[in-house]
Parts: structure tokens; sequence; C-alpha cells
């Protein structure tokens, strides 16, 4: 079946989505979101695109950008392509990081396209990863508050509100922290909570009759990776399941990807 061809935006304004495949982290620590967000800086006086609005959660990335000399396409990919390269090397493995290609929704007008950037902004705040925007390092807020950043591209979005600095701020964090039930995008795991250890434990006896997460190392590779396979397609993290079970990252991502190969058999 051909791909549903992506729908143009009359202002050439899109909110993006980026995820790891199998719902895998595309993170594993500080160094790999300042990698990404340098591509993403490089990539932007490459390609020449605005960057009004990003947001580097664990296993997916939203980012809110206007085309200007290259199509979305061609600088997504070059991202993307960028990204992984460094990362398997970094990191040890091979094959595919990203889940298909990227998402995206057309932003036609300047009142949807604040509601999209308060939605990503407000992402690690309904993950329950901080309690205040401004704690959140790796997005955009901080740019805008700032108005420091060489990356976000913040004149556009501050004269949607009022270009006057003082008044602008107050303005701004009052519409980005206004508690909505904005929705945008459509995947139903665009915001994860995390799981608790407490409740993988649970599920491991539930689902898999081990109530100690340190047995999988004891297991057969067969039946450790298909274990592995049903935590990580619940929402455990790669990092999470190597700190309770004691196996290495390099295993439960290699069991997770054998798990995302086609069978060879009719």
């Amino acid at each position: 079946m051909p791909r549903k061809e992506r729908e143009k935006s009359s202002s050439g304004i899109y909110h993006i989505m980026l995820r790891g495949i199998n719902k895998q982290d595309i993170f594993n620590d500080q160094e790999d979101r300042l990698r990404f967000t340098t591509i993403l800086e490089k990539n932007k006086e490459q390609s020449g695109y605005e960057l009004y609005g990003y947001c580097l959660m664990h296993n997916h990335v939203h980012l809110l950008l206007k085309e200007v000399d290259e199509k979305i396409a061609q600088a997504m990919k070059r991202i993307g392509a960028s990204y992984v390269y460094w990362y398997n090397k970094k990191h040890q493995r091979c094959g595919h990081l990203f889940q298909d290609r990227f998402k995206s929704e057309k932003v036609e007008d300047d009142r949807y396209l604040l509601v999209a950037l308060r939605y990503i902004h407000q992402n690690p705040l309904k993950a329950g990863l901080v309690k205040d925007l401004g704690e959140y390092r790796w997005s955009s807020y901080n740019d805008y508050l700032s108005q420091g950043s060489t990356l976000t591209s913040t004149k556009f979005v501050m004269s949607l509100f009022d270009p006057n600095p003082e008044y602008f701020l107050g303005a701004f964090k009052k519409f980005m922290s206004q508690e909505v039930q904005d929705k945008c995008l459509d995947f139903d795991d665009s915001v994860i909570k995390s799981l608790s250890d407490d409740q993988v434990i649970i599920m491991l006896k539930d689902n898999i009759g081990v109530d100690d997460p340190l047995l999988l190392k004891n297991m057969d590779k067969k039946t450790r990776d298909n274990c592995i396979r049903r935590l990580r397609g619940d929402g455990v993290t790669i990092m999470q399941l190597s700190r309770l079970s004691g196996l290495g990252r390099g295993i439960i991502e290699k069991a997770t990807c054998e798990g995302n190969r086609p069978s060879n058999t009719l």
C-alpha cells in the first residue's frame, strides 16, 4: 500500500514528531540530547528552516519548524541520518532507531501555532518529569525566557504576544502554563508516564511469572529475549530494565531490535 502523501501547510509551518522504534529510548544521557540539538542547529544553517519550538523526551522528539529553503522531508532525513549514525556508533548498536518516517501536522494559523508550542513545552510536565516548565532543560521554553538562543527562532512568536520583552515574558509564561487538554498529533503514547520499579516488578510477576528482575540473567537467551520484548512493548525503558535486571543495554537493545525484524518465512 503506497504511503499517504504528506499534507502541505500553506504557512510552511509543521509540528513534527520523531519517536523511537518500538517506543524505545532515543536519548540515554545528556550527551545524546546535546548532540541532537547540535545537529538541529547545524542543519538549521544548511536547510534554512526556522525552529519555533522543540522538546526532547526519552523516546520521542517534538519540533515546531518552518520550511524555508528546503522541504521538511529532506531536512528531517538529514537530521535523522546524522543522529542515528552518531548514536549507533556511540552505543555500539546497528539498525533503525526511529519508528518509520517522521509524523507531521500542518500549522495553518497563528492561534494553532501557539497551541502546538504550548503542547510541546508541556510534554515534560504532563509526563511527570518536572513540576515547572522552566525546570526542563531540553525544550525551547527557556530559550524564550532568555532570548539568547541561536537554535530557537523566538522573534515571530514574540510578535504574537508583545515584542516588548517586559510584557512578552508575563503573557508567554501565563499562556504556556495554562492547564489545558490540548491534543496535537495522534500518537496515543506521545506523552508516556514513567513506570515505577514496583510496577515493573508486578508486570514481571503477572505476565512472566518472575518476581525478581535479576532472574532474567539466568534465563536461556530465547526466553530472556521474549521477556525483554514483552516488557519493552509495555513501556519499560531500556535504562530502567538494564538497571533492574543487571543486563547490559546492548543485550536489551539487540533483543528489542530482533523482535522488529521481519520473518524470512512466508
